[in-house]
């Protein structure tokens, strides 16, 4: 089993979707996509809503949920679930918030 630890999301792009009530760090890896729990499925990546904390799989799993949560909430910003990976994402902006 993989120890769950809080690390820094990079949100150094600026962006007018990052709000101060986003969290600057989450639990990674996270346990698993929601969704895809429930029914069973497999996925490819993690990642994490930075509005509600919601774990999704990414674009490259079958569902996409992910994508399919910011479609029905708009919550804006994404960050990934994977260990050693600190990026964010904008779905509104299309494009990645760190200065890498």
């Amino acid at each position: 089993m993989l120890s769950r630890h809080r690390t820094p999301v990079d949100l150094s792009a600026p962006c007018a979707h990052v709000t101060d009530s986003m969290p600057r760090a989450v639990e990674r890896p996270a346990p698993g996509c929601e969704e895809c729990l429930k029914i069973g499925s497999a996925w490819v990546h993690l990642r994490i809503c930075l509005t509600c904390g919601h774990v999704a799989c990414c674009d490259d799993s079958p569902h996409r949920h992910a994508t399919a949560h910011h479609r029905s909430t708009r919550h804006p910003i994404i960050t990934s679930a994977e260990v050693g990976e600190t990026w964010a994402y904008c779905y509104p902006d299309d494009r990645v918030l760190s200065d890498e």
